[in-house]
C-alpha cells in the first residue's frame, strides 16, 4: 500500500521524485509559494490540499472572505475599462500568445493537473490540448463574432440598422475540481476576449492548476487585474461572488446549479450552466466491435468517470451482445491503472475521500439489490487511498441508486435491447440530457438514432472527444443538465450585451401633419408591405 507522504516530502527546485513518487519534480515549492501567493486573501484561515495518488501534501491555499471578493471586483473594474477600449484584435493577440505558452508549459500543466486531481496523464494531456484549441479558435474568431453586423430595418435604403455587442462587465466563473484547466481557463478565454474581466472560483482542491493558467495569460500580456481569482468555499464566498457579477458562469451538480440560477434570477443576472449527466451509449448491431470497444473504454473511464460527459450506461444489441460484452470485459481488465506521472497507465485515481465513498455506496447498493459485477467492483488501497477499479454491471434497475443518479465514477450499466427504437427510449428516459454516443457501421442510420437521442450533444463512432474538441459546434445539455452552452460563436457572445442601434433617414415613421393623416399612414405603409413581399424581401 502507497505510503502516505508528509509535508517535508515536497521537492525543492532540482529534486526528483518524493520517496514514494507521491509528487512530480515540477511541482516545486518555489512554484507553490508563487501561486499561492498571487492570492489576495485577508482571511486567517487557510484549506491544506493533498495528492489523490498517495495523500502528500500539496499546498497550503489561502481563503478568501467577503472584503476579498469585492477587492477582486474593484481591481478587475478598473482593469477592464482599458482592456475594453482595446481593439479585438489586439485582445486576439494575447491569446495566440497563451496558445504557444500552453503548449511550451504542458508538462507542467499535466504534473499539477495529475498532483491535484489523479487522473491519468494522458487525460492530462488532452487538458492541455483543449486550451490551446480554445485560445487559437476565439482568438482568431472573436473580431468577426464581435465585429458589428448590419441587420435589415423596416424600410429599406431609409432605415439603417447595426447590432453592436458591449461586455457585460465582470463575469464571475465557478469551475470545478474534475477538469481544473479546461473548465478554468477554457470558461475564461472567450469572456476576456469578449472584453470582459473575469473573477473566479475555483475548487480548492485544484486551484494550483487555475493559478498556473492565469499566470501563463499574464505572461502572454493579459493585464494582471483583469483576470482575478479567489479561493474559498462556496458557502462561505458564494453569495458575494454572484452578487458582484453581470454574468455567471458555472459548472458543476444540478443541484448547486439550481440553487445558483435562484440567486441570479434575484438580480435579473444571465448566467450559463453546465451540470450533470446520467450519458448514455447505443451499441447497434452493425457496429464495428473493434473500434467500438476501444471507444467505449474511453467513454466510461477517462479522467476515472469523473467527467461531466462520460457514459454510464450502455445500450447493446441483442445480436452482438455475446460478442461485444467478452470483449469489452476483456479490454477493460487489460486497463493498467497507476499512480504514475507518464503515459503508462490507462486510470488513475479517483480525486477524493467523497469521490470514493459514492462510487463505493452505488455499487455496494447494486450488488445488494441484485445487479452482478461483470468485472471491477472494488477499492484498490494497495495503488492509493482513492483508486477504484474500473467497474461493469448488469442487472441494474430502477430500484437501484446507480440506475438514474450520476455515479461520476468509473461505473458503467450494460443493458441488451432487441430494438433500436427501445433503446432510444430507454435511454431518452433521463431526467439529464448532456452527452450520449452512437456506435453503428451504417452511418445515415446511426445519424437518424443520434438525431433521436435527447441530449446536447451525440457521437457518432466516438465516445465524447469529436462533440467536445470540435470547438467551432456549441457544447451544453438539455433537461436538468444545464442551460447556456459553451464552444462556438454563442460561447463568446454570452458574454455580451447585444444592442440594436436604428438610424431613421429622411423622414418619421409617423403621419405628417398636413399631408398625411393617420389613416393615410397606414394605407401607404400597408401597400409599402405588400410590395415588400412580392418582392422577396425579407
Amino acid at each position: 500500500m502507497t505510503t502516505t507522504a508528509t509535508p517535508a516530502d515536497i521537492p525543492g527546485g532540482s529534486s526528483g521524485l518524493t520517496a514514494d513518487g507521491s509528487l512530480p519534480p515540477s511541482i516545486t515549492s518555489e512554484l507553490v509559494g508563487r501561486l499561492t501567493g498571487s492570492v489576495r486573501s485577508s482571511g486567517d484561515a487557510s484549506v491544506t490540499t493533498h495528492a489523490p495518488f498517495s495523500g502528500a501534501v500539496i499546498a497550503e491555499l489561502p481563503q478568501c472572505v467577503e472584503a476579498d471578493v469585492i477587492g477582486a471586483r474593484e481591481r478587475a473594474v478598473a482593469a477592464r475599462r482599458l482592456w475594453a477600449a482595446r481593439p479585438v484584435g489586439e485582445r486576439a493577440e494575447v491569446f495566440l500568445a497563451m496558445h504557444d505558452l500552453v503548449l511550451d508549459n504542458s508538462e507542467v500543466l499535466m504534473d499539477l493537473i495529475q498532483a491535484e486531481n489523479g487522473k491519468a496523464r494522458r487525460d492530462a494531456y488532452l487538458e492541455v490540448a483543449d486550451i490551446a484549441i480554445t485560445c487559437r479558435y476565439y482568438a482568431r474568431t472573436a473580431p468577426r463574432a464581435l465585429a458589428p453586423k448590419v441587420r435589415t430595418g423596416i424600410i429599406p435604403l431609409v432605415t439603417s440598422v447595426r447590432e453592436l455587442r458591449h461586455p457585460r462587465g465582470i463575469v464571475t466563473v465557478i469551475s470545478p475540481w474534475n477538469y481544473p484547466l479546461s473548465l478554468a481557463a477554457g470558461d475564461t478565454i472567450p469572456a476576456l476576449l469578449a472584453g470582459n474581466a473575469v473573477v473566479q472560483k475555483p475548487d480548492n482542491q485544484t486551484a494550483l492548476t487555475a493559478l498556473y493558467a492565469r499566470e501563463l495569460a499574464v505572461r502572454a500580456g493579459l493585464p494582471e487585474d483583469l483576470w482575478q481569482i479567489v479561493l474559498g468555499r462556496g458557502s462561505n464566498i458564494g453569495t458575494p461572488l454572484l452578487d458582484i457579477a453581470d454574468y455567471v458562469m458555472f459548472t458543476g451538480s444540478t443541484a448547486s446549479g439550481r440553487r445558483i440560477a435562484a440567486q441570479c434570477g434575484e438580480r435579473l443576472v444571465d448566467s450559463s450552466m453546465e451540470l450533470g449527466g446520467k450519458n448514455a451509449m447505443i451499441v447497434m448491431a452493425d457496429a464495428d466491435l473493434d473500434r467500438t470497444v476501444e471507444g467505449a473504454v474511453r467513454a466510461c473511464f477517462s479522467s476515472s468517470g469523473q467527467l461531466c460527459i462520460s457514459i454510464e450506461r450502455m445500450y447493446v444489441a441483442d445480436a452482438i451482445w455475446d460478442r461485444f460484452v467478452p470483449r469489452f470485459l476483456e479490454a477493460v481488465d487489460a486497463m493498467n491503472m497507476a499512480p504514475v506521472f507518464d503515459f503508462s497507465a490507462q486510470m488513475g485515481s479517483l480525486t477524493s475521500a467523497e469521490q470514493l465513498d459514492a462510487v463505493t455506496t452505488h455499487v455496494t447498493d447494486a450488488v445488494e439489490r441484485g445487479a452482478t459485477v461483470l468485472t471491477g467492483g472494488r477499492a484498490r488501497p494497495d495503488l492509493g487511498p482513492y483508486f477504484h477499479e474500473p467497474t461493469v454491471l448488469t442487472g441494474v434497475d430502477d430500484s437501484m441508486t446507480c440506475f438514474a443518479q450520476e455515479t461520476f465514477g468509473p461505473v458503467v450499466s450494460l443493458y441488451r435491447y432487441s430494438d433500436v427504437d427501445e433503446a432510444i427510449e430507454w435511454a431518452n428516459d433521463t431526467e439529464y440530457g448532456l452527452n450520449a454516443s452512437v456506435w453503428a457501421r451504417d452511418s445515415t442510420r446511426g445519424r437518424e438514432v443520434a438525431a433521436q437521442m435527447k441530449a446536447g450533444t451525440v457521437n457518432l463512432n466516438e465516445a465524447y472527444a469529436a462533440a467536445w474538441g470540435s470547438i467551432d459546434a456549441p457544447m451544453g445539455g438539455m433537461g436538468q443538465s444545464g442551460m447556456g452552452r459553451r464552444h462556438g460563436v454563442g460561447g463568446i457572445t454570452k458574454y455580451t450585451e447585444v444592442q440594436t442601434v436604428a438610424h431613421q433617414r429622411f423622414m418619421n415613421l409617423a403621419p405628417v401633419p398636413g399631408l398625411l393623416d393617420d389613416e393615410g399612414f397606414a394605407k401607404v405603409l400597408s401597400t409599402s408591405l405588400r410590395v415588400l413581399k412580392r418582392l422577396g424581401w425579407r
